[in-house]
C-alpha cells in the first residue's frame, strides 16, 4: 500500500525536511514538504496527506496550534517529530490529537517503523465496520452510510445498496446484472440506463470526496472498487 500513501513533512529545517522527505520516497513513500508555515491548513488541502509527520517549534504558529486546528476538520494520523523531550510536552502532544511522539534526533528506520504501525492501523484494516477511503472518508458498512469530515453524505437508498454491494465485494468485479438484482429490491424502477446514470452521480459524490476515482469500471464486465 505505500506506493499509495502521501506523508505531509512540517519540519521548518530544511536540511531535517530534505532528509526525511528522500528517505521516505526512497522506502515507497510519496512525501511532500510544508510550505506555507503561515497556513498549514492550506498545504494539507492542497496535498490531502494520509499522514503528517508535525515538528512543535515552528514560525508563526507551534505544531500543538496546527494540531489543533487540523484536528477540527480531520482524523489523519499525526506523529510529532520534535527536540522538545519534557513529558509535559508528550502528554499535551497525545492529549491534542497526535498519534505518536518521536524524539529529535531519531533514527530515520525507527520512524519508518511508527509511520507503518500507524498506517496498517488507520488504512489497512476495517474499524468498527468503517471502511476508510481516505483520512477523511470513510463507508460504514453497518449502517451503509458514507462520511466525509465526519458528516454525513447524502446518499439516495439506492446508491447506499450499491455502495454496500460494492463494498462488500471489494477488490472484486460486481456485474451491472448483479446491481440491478440488489436495487429492483427497492421502491426505484431502475433500467438499464437509470443504473448508468446512478453510477455517474454517485462517482461524482465520491471524487468530491476522494479526489479521485473510486469505483472503477471493467469494460465488459461491471465495476469495482479495489
Amino acid at each position: 500500500m505505500e506506493n499509495n500513501i502521501l506523508i505531509m513533512v512540517v519540519e521548518d529545517d530544511e536540511i531535517l525536511a530534505n532528509e526525511i522527505k528522500s528517505f521516505l520516497r526512497k522506502w515507497g513513500y510519496k512525501a511532500e514538504k510544508a510550505v506555507h508555515f503561515l497556513n498549514i491548513i492550506e498545504d494539507y488541502s492542497r496535498l490531502h496527506p494520509h499522514l503528517i509527520l508535525l515538528d512543535i517549534n515552528l514560525p508563526y504558529y507551534d505544531g500543538f496550534y496546527w494540531c489543533t486546528k487540523i484536528r477540527e476538520i480531520s482524523d489523519i494520523p499525526i506523529i510529532y517529530i520534535s527536540s522538545r523531550n519534557d513529558d509535559s510536552d508528550k502528554i499535551r502532544a497525545i492529549v491534542q490529537g497526535g498519534d505518536d511522539y518521536v524524539e529529535k534526533p531519531f533514527n530515520l528506520h525507527v520512524l519508518k517503523a511508527k509511520i507503518e504501525a500507524i498506517i496498517r492501523r488507520t488504512y489497512q484494516y476495517k474499524v468498527k465496520d468503517k471502511i476508510y477511503l481516505n483520512p477523511e472518508t470513510c463507508f460504514d458498512t453497518q449502517s451503509a452510510v458514507l462520511y466525509f469530515q465526519n458528516q454525513e453524505v447524502d446518499l439516495t437508498k439506492s446508491e447506499k445498496k450499491i455502495l454496500s454491494k460494492m463494498f462488500n465485494s471489494k477488490g472484486e468485479i460486481v456485474s451491472r446484472e448483479e446491481l440491478m438484482m440488489e436495487l429492483w429490491n427497492t421502491e426505484e424502477y431502475v433500467s438499464d440506463g437509470t443504473l448508468t446514470t446512478m453510477i455517474s452521480r454517485l462517482r461524482s459524490k465520491l471524487e468530491a470526496c476522494c479526489h479521485n476515482e473510486i469505483i472503477k469500471t471493467k469494460k465488459g464486465y461491471g465495476y469495482y472498487i479495489e
